[in-house]
């Protein structure tokens, strides 16, 4: 690999001589311009004619100069350079090599095209042993994955193949059934409830699993994240006993309907206390678990995921998962003339090459939308100047901006309401009227605070450049996902944000509207705590729905909840794949997936 970067250097050293033309020099010059001996330059020399990626005809006697002819373009040997750092299994390294501005697309274009072929489902043969491999393309950075600390789709998805929790929720998010936990009970206040544990659950270290461990993981979770994903739900734990080594029985405050739904979610998965202890509470670089894979090791955005043979539901048929993590920049192509790589998330596929996959419009999905911070002294008090906000909040022109066959205009977090159909009102001179209320509201330009992650700035550009059409200025602060529940966003004006609508549906929505009072008039944290206490209590699910709706409706009626877009995800997948599963969001089961 050394070898290509001194050619590479050569070759740029004399950016005008083309292959094959030949160049007066001498290796004076040359050992300059790698800063080596001329003994050196004259193996390096020797090596490169050996690899045929030049011709050196040396000439002695002073003053004469040698002939070099470069026989090796540049763009393939940078091609051929990115491709080793990937057998080394160092796709960032490959990535950033391509990624200089000198280099032209084409070269990247080439280097995607064949990256694509590299991903797939292949066994392996040692032996008499053959090893069943699937490579996994995800275009998201894993920073954590230990459940207390997770924040993104990806680290989500890799937490569901390491982790268990004592119940899980249907794909269709209808049903908690038993999971580490066989059996359940609650008693009359539905306040105590008591899990069955399984016998024989092991983690990925051999420890068997044990009711310690369950109310360790609990205890850790309120004592890691106070603040996190779920957090009213955990918070509300004041008790928790070890009746004996697989009975537990945990106490909350109140009646909390939403509690067992809680504990189907990755936030709630169980972790040893022995292996969370020798990392000072968190899980480290090498989380333990009880899912269907273990983490064998991660290096250079390549996390390698190895079968558990002891998983309590049985092993699967792969023997090893690498998930490739790209930047969220970069697009994975797919092309007739490379082998599919069977499972895709998220990738978009032409029509014809769609004749070749099968393709799952996920039932889940992201929305999109901005809450109003009420309690902050300014324009956005005035329910004119928000009504405003709303008037002159143009999906069309978003949705332009944005393009995507699964991108759509919203509004409502329940897609099949009849508000969701119902587009905003329109008036005929909308422009107008926005300025009038603008008048009304006695707002002269001063600039509002529009607070987001990092992930969204391109969403807060976007509501930047539409709201300036209007005579709204809109000035936007970017805050860490992790620090977003914090005191920072309380300066805005305005937050933008997310949530993915997915098989714990409530759960979010709950926890959104929850984080939504910090910044809510007194009139609507009322309103917010009134109806979250109705569904802490209400048994009935689809009375629970109903109550949400309402509370939606509501909270659009006052302007304090604008809805921007939603945004649906397909998952792709070859004929050749059985046992295919998937959650509500549409990633795959790694467990149970096998290959023809």
């Amino acid at each position: 690999m050394k070898i290509r970067k001194h050619y590479l250097t050569l070759r740029n050293a004399f950016p005008h001589v083309h292959e094959e033309f030949p160049l007066e020099t001498t290796l004076e010059e040359l050992a300059a311009h790698l800063d080596c001996t001329h003994r050196n330059m004259v193996l390096l020399l020797k090596r490169m004619q050996q690899e045929e990626w030049l011709a050196w005809h040396p000439k002695k006697g002073r003053g004469n100069r040698s002939t070099l002819l470069f026989l090796m373009r540049k763009e393939q040997m940078l091609l051929d350079e990115a491709k080793e750092y990937v057998a080394k299994q160092d796709l960032k390294s490959a990535l950033e090599l391509l990624q200089a501005p000198e280099h032209p697309a084409q070269l990247r274009e080439q280097f995607q095209e064949w990256l694509s072929g590299q991903f797939g489902f292949h066994s392996e043969l040692q032996g008499q042993r053959r090893t069943d491999v699937l490579r996994f393309p995800l275009t998201q950075t894993i920073h954590s994955l230990d459940p207390a600390a997770i924040h993104y789709a990806g680290e989500s998805h890799l937490v569901n193949q390491l982790f268990d929790g004592l119940v899980r929720m249907d794909a269709k998010g209808e049903h908690i059934i038993p999971h580490l936990a066989h059996a359940w009970d609650v008693d009359e206040s539905r306040t105590a409830w008591t899990f069955y544990l399984r016998k024989g659950v092991r983690f990925h270290h051999g420890r068997e699993m044990h009711a310690s461990d369950v109310k360790y993981a609990l205890q850790r979770l309120q004592r890691l994240a106070p603040r996190g994903l779920y957090s009213w739900a955990y918070a509300a734990i004041t008790n928790i006993d070890c009746l004996d080594e697989t009975t537990v029985r945990i106490q909350l405050t109140e009646r909390n309907e939403l509690f067992l739904g809680f504990l189907s979610t990755n936030r709630a998965v169980i972790v040893p206390e022995d292996a969370c202890e020798a990392f000072g509470g968190w899980m480290g670089t090498a989380p333990v678990g009880t899912g269907p894979f273990r983490l064998a090791g991660h290096e250079h955005g390549i996390w390698n995921l190895e079968a558990f043979p002891a998983y309590f539901q049985g092993r699967g048929f792969l023997d090893r998962v690498e998930v490739w993590t790209l930047p969220e920049n970069e697009q994975i192509h797919v092309s007739d003339l490379q082998q599919p790589f069977q499972v895709m998330h998220n990738v978009r596929i032409s029509d014809m090459e769609a004749r070749r996959w099968q393709q799952v419009r996920q039932s889940g999905m992201t929305t999109k939308f901005m809450t109003v911070n009420e309690i902050k002294e300014g324009p956005l008090r005035n329910p004119l100047m928000r009504e405003a906000l709303q008037l002159a909040l143009d999906q069309a022109y978003l949705l332009e901006q944005l393009s995507g066959d699964v991108i759509e205009a919203a509004n409502s977090f329940f897609p099949l309401s009849v508000s969701d159909h119902k587009a905003p009102a329109q008036l005929p001179d909308q422009t107008t009227y926005v300025k009038q209320l603008l008048q009304a509201a006695g707002y002269k330009g001063e600039p509002l605070k529009l607070a987001t992650i990092p992930q969204y700035e391109k969403d807060a550009l976007l509501l930047q450049n539409m709201y300036a059409l209007s005579g709204i200025t809109l000035q936007i602060m970017l805050i860490p996902a992790e620090q977003f529940k914090g005191e920072l966003r309380m300066s805005a004006d305005l937050v933008l944000f997310a949530i993915m609508i997915d098989e714990h549906r409530e759960l979010r929505l709950y926890d959104m509207y929850k984080s939504m009072q910090q910044h809510a008039a007194p009139e609507v944290h009322k309103l917010l705590e009134d109806s979250l206490r109705l569904l802490r209590d209400e048994i009935d699910p689809k009375r629970r729905i109903t109550l949400l709706e309402q509370l939606e409706t509501r909270l659009k009626q006052r302007y304090s909840l604008l809805f921007l877009y939603r945004k649906h995800l397909k998952t792709a997948y070859h004929p050749s794949i059985r046992g295919i599963s998937f959650d509500s969001l549409g990633w795959v089961r790694f467990r149970d997936i096998w290959f023809t």
